[in-house]
C-alpha cells in the first residue's frame, strides 16, 4: 500500500517532465518557426539537465528509505524501493533517438 505513494509520486514526476518538453517544443514551434521534429529535438536537448536533476534528487531521496533498518522501517522500505526501482525505469529515455530517426 505504502509502495503506491512512490508510484503516484514518480508518476506526477514523469508527467511534469513531459509537460515541460512539450511546452518548450511548441514555444520553439511559434516563435522560432521551427517543425515540429526539430522542435522536440531541441528542447530534448535543452531540458535534459533539469528533467536529470529532478529524476536524481527523487532517487537519491529514496535511497535511505530503500536501505534503513531501524523501527518503522518496515512501513518505509516498500516506499524506498519502489521509489529506487521506478526511478531508474523512469529516468528519460532518448526521445531524440525516437523523434530523429
Amino acid at each position: 500500500m505504502v509502495a503506491l505513494i512512490g508510484i503516484i509520486l514518480l508518476m506526477g514526476i514523469v508527467k511534469k517532465n513531459a509537460i515541460m518538453m512539450i511546452d518548450f517544443a511548441l514555444e520553439a514551434e511559434r516563435k522560432q518557426g521551427m517543425s515540429p521534429r526539430e522542435a522536440i529535438v531541441q528542447a530534448s536537448i535543452l531540458r535534459f539537465r533539469p528533467i536529470m536533476m529532478t529524476t536524481l534528487a527523487a532517487l537519491f531521496g529514496a535511497i535511505p528509505l530503500a536501505v534503513e533498518s531501524g523501527t518503522g522501517s518496515e512501513l518505509r522500505n516498500p516506499l524506498g524501493c519502489c521509489s529506487v526501482s521506478c526511478s531508474r525505469s523512469t529516468r528519460p529515455r532518448s526521445s531524440i533517438s525516437r523523434w530523429s530517426a
